[in-house]
């Protein structure tokens, strides 16, 4: 096998949408991905089932891997002939090492990409409705490292030229040295009543900002208990944040949702309380493998007068099992049924209409098509009939994304586990002891939303104290989270 080559991308500040096109394909093509702490984990999620996952962030005072080891890393899996991709926090050239890497992996004659992200430094304010340049305030613009230190332990800055020069500064990760950023510019010339804001987790939605100036700025961060990952911006452009802020009036700015599926079959509503602004931790993550189509089953292809899909991932599976078979499709006579409306429409797309199963008639032999028997998942069937069944997929939880869905909740403070069905339920209880939860350790501040009348019938049984039912087809809105010990449940 020849050598690889090696993507280093840059992710973006923590929204996950806040990555490029050409991050996300190289993701999709990654046999090897290697991510820093403050990438989103949802990324994570393009990548392929064989995919392999190397944690290599970094926490204060502790260091998960060293950058000489990421570098042998990543000529070890090249050489090895695998795509690999370095996925970084926010733009890979700003503070990002990206240079030292390259350097590694140019003179090892390893072919290498670099993708350009989207930096904190103007996210960050950006989301905290602070553009880093407007023609009334600011025409100039620089982002500093406050966290790289010189042999006094302090950042090694030209002080004078940032203080007269800069209309707006960024400090990247400057939080435990804000005390001496905020003197050195004052003593170079930046008046004391110069506007600052501080801007924790930027871009996600336990974004959290504290304004001041360069005199009042530190006992503020302190009085709010503020440390990294952070950005400190100064400049006057600051005070343009009232009108520009838009991210926090999110309808769920702030809340930190544990959404617990339970099944791989489930539709989330995940993406719905995102889009809301909320930040989502899907839990467990499932992944779907391909199943078999039995030869008594594919002998008898045609003779069937009845087909049930009982899951869209059934027809998917379905049909790439055709195809590996080498089956033509014109062989099936059947009649076509569904269970989902996602099923009817891409059955369509083959060119093949369906009806929903309520509409099934009891004539002629019948195939059902759902998850492998040793599934959780499989259907109690018996109320069709006579039939055969065929496990065209199975599916299981992908124990790989376990470090990484522990890492999100230990850095998350969840406001709401939310539970769109029974399954969900079951799954949280067999699995959350795995990721550092249990049914003692729930802050009671935490809401408990389910999204259907079996959900909250579950976690009731299951001593979860649910606060409120909800429709699963209702918009995700605060009124869905909160919690409401004292809200009167109904259609339960």
């Amino acid at each position: 096998m020849g050598k690889g080559k090696v993507y280093l991308v840059g992710a973006g500040p923590g929204d996950r949408e806040l990555i490029t096109l050409k991050g996300i394909k190289a993701i999709k093509q990654a046999d090897v991905i290697l991510y820093d702490r403050l990438v989103n984990p949802n990324l994570l999620e393009y990548a392929p089932t064989n995919c392999e996952l190397i944690y290599c962030g970094k926490l204060p005072n502790r260091h998960f891997m060293r950058q000489d080891e990421i570098n042998k890393t990543l000529i070890e899996k090249a050489l090895a002939g695998y795509t690999v991709v370095r996925l970084k926090g926010g733009d890979p050239s700003v503070f990002g090492r990206v240079g030292e890497e390259a350097e590694t992996l140019a003179d090892k004659q390893i072919p290498y990409e670099i993708v350009p992200g989207i930096t904190s430094g103007i996210a960050a304010p950006l989301y905290a409705g602070i553009p880093v340049t407007h023609r009334d305030f600011a025409g100039s613009f620089a982002m500093v490292t406050a966290h790289d230190k010189s042999k006094n332990g302090k950042p090694d800055i030209d002080w004078e030229g940032l203080a007269r020069g800069v209309k707006t500064i960024a400090f990247y990760m400057g939080v435990s040295n804000l005390e001496h950023i905020c003197d050195n510019l004052i003593r170079h010339g930046k008046a004391a009543d110069t506007p600052v804001i501080v801007i924790r987790w930027g871009t996600w939605s336990r974004q959290k900002s504290v304004v001041g100036t360069l005199s009042t700025i530190v006992e503020k961060v302190r009085e709010e208990n503020i440390e990294n990952p952070a950005i400190t911006l100064v400049g006057d452009i600051v005070a343009t944040r009232e009108k520009g802020k838009w991210f926090e009036k999110k309808p769920l700015f702030g809340q930190q949702i544990l959404y617990v599926r339970g099944s791989a079959e489930e539709e989330s509503m995940a993406n719905g309380f995102a889009d809301q602004g909320a930040d989502v931790i899907e839990f467990p993550k499932w992944k779907i493998d391909e199943g078999t189509l039995e030869i008594t089953i594919r002998k008898k292809l045609a003779t069937y007068k009845r087909m049930l899909f009982t899951t869209t991932e059934a027809v998917t599976h379905f049909f790439s099992l055709l195809r590996k078979y080498r089956i033509d499709i014109r062989q099936l006579q059947a009649k076509l049924f569904v269970k989902q409306p996602s099923s009817l429409v891409l059955l369509e797309n083959f060119g093949l209409f369906a009806s929903f199963v309520e509409e099934m008639d009891h004539d002629g032999s019948l195939l059902i098509l759902g998850a492998n028997e040793n599934s959780e998942q499989r259907w109690k069937l018996e109320k069709y009939g006579e039939h055969d069944y065929a496990g065209v997929y199975q599916t299981s939880i992908d124990e790989k994304y376990e470090t990484i869905i522990r890492r999100s909740i230990e850095d998350a403070s969840i406001t709401s586990i939310v539970f769109p069905t029974s399954d969900a339920v079951h799954t949280f209880m067999k699995q959350a002891a795995l990721y550092g939860i249990s049914n003692q350790s729930i802050d009671p501040t935490i809401n408990i939303t389910c999204l259907s009348k079996p959900a909250w019938l579950a976690a009731a049984n299951n001593g979860l104290n649910p606060g409120i039912y909800s429709s699963h087809n209702e918009r995700p809105s605060k009124e869905v989270l909160k919690k409401s010990a004292d809200l009167v449940v109904t259609n339960i």
